[in-house]
C-alpha cells in the first residue's frame, strides 16, 4: 500500500470544501464538530447545533472556553456575530421541518444505498444514544457522514447491508472517510475521490464492495 490516509482534520477540511456558501448546516457530535474550524468566514455558512444554537464559529482558543456556551456534545463553542441560542424544542422544529441544508453525522455503518446506522452497535454492553440523529438524518435536505472507513479490527464501515440498528433508510448522500469520498444513491455507491496513491481496485479490496468512479 503506497498511500497515506487522511487525518480527521483533513477529512473535516474536505467536507468544508463541499459546503456551499450560505448553507445552513448541522454538525453532529464527535468528529463532525471539527468541520467548524475549516469554514471560511466569507462563505456565510450558518452552523447549527441540535441543543439550540445557530451561528456557531470555530473551536474556542484554549483558555477562552465558555462552558455556558456548548454544543450538543457538551463541548464549548464560539458564537459568531449575529448568532443566537434558543430552546431545544425550537431547534428540533428546525431539524424536522426541513430547514437545514446539510447535516454531517458520524456513523457505525453506512450501506451502499445510503442506509445509516449510527446510534447503537446492538451489543448488550453498549449504551444506545440516538439523540437527534433520526430527526437530522431524515429532516435535513442532505445527510453527509464523516467517519474512518475501517473499524479498529479492520472491518469496513461501508457495507452492502447494515447489521446494526438503523437510524434512517436511504438518507445518506455522501460519505467522507480517511481513505476516500463516496456518493450513495439508489443505484449503489460510487467513489468521488481517493487519497493519493489509492486505486479504486485497492479500495474494493479494502471494503469488499463493488465500486464505480463518480468521475
Amino acid at each position: 500500500m503506497n498511500y497515506k490516509t487522511r487525518s480527521k482534520d483533513a477529512i473535516a477540511a474536505r467536507i468544508a470544501q463541499d459546503i456551499p456558501a450560505g448553507a445552513y448546516v448541522n454538525l453532529g457530535i464527535g468528529m463532525p464538530v471539527m468541520v467548524a474550524n475549516h469554514i471560511p468566514a466569507e462563505s456565510e455558512v450558518c452552523l447549527h447545533s441540535e441543543n439550540g444554537i445557530l451561528g456557531m464559529g470555530p473551536t474556542p482558543i484554549k483558555g477562552e472556553e465558555d462552558y455556558d456556551l456548548i454544543n450538543a456534545g457538551k463541548q464549548p463553542v464560539t458564537l459568531l456575530a449575529g448568532g443566537s441560542y434558543f430552546h431545544h424544542t425550537d431547534s428540533f422544529a428546525m431539524m424536522r421541518a426541513g430547514h437545514l441544508d446539510i447535516c454531517v453525522l458520524g456513523a457505525f455503518q453506512v450501506s451502499t444505498h445510503g442506509d445509516l446506522a449510527n446510534w447503537h452497535t446492538g451489543l448488550p454492553e453498549d449504551i444506545p444514544a440516538v439523540g437527534g440523529a433520526m430527526d437530522l438524518a431524515i429532516g435535513a435536505k442532505q445527510t453527509w457522514v464523516m467517519m474512518d472507513l475501517l473499524t479498529k479490527s479492520g472491518q469496513s464501515k461501508i457495507v452492502a447491508q447494515c447489521t446494526y440498528p438503523l437510524t434512517g433508510l436511504g438518507c445518506v448522500k455522501r460519505v467522507y472517510t480517511d481513505h476516500a469520498t463516496f456518493e450513495c444513491s439508489k443505484d449503489g455507491i460510487s467513489v468521488i475521490d481517493t487519497v493519493e496513491g489509492l486505486s479504486i481496485a485497492e479500495l474494493e479490496g479494502i471494503t469488499g464492495i463493488s465500486l464505480k468512479s463518480k468521475n
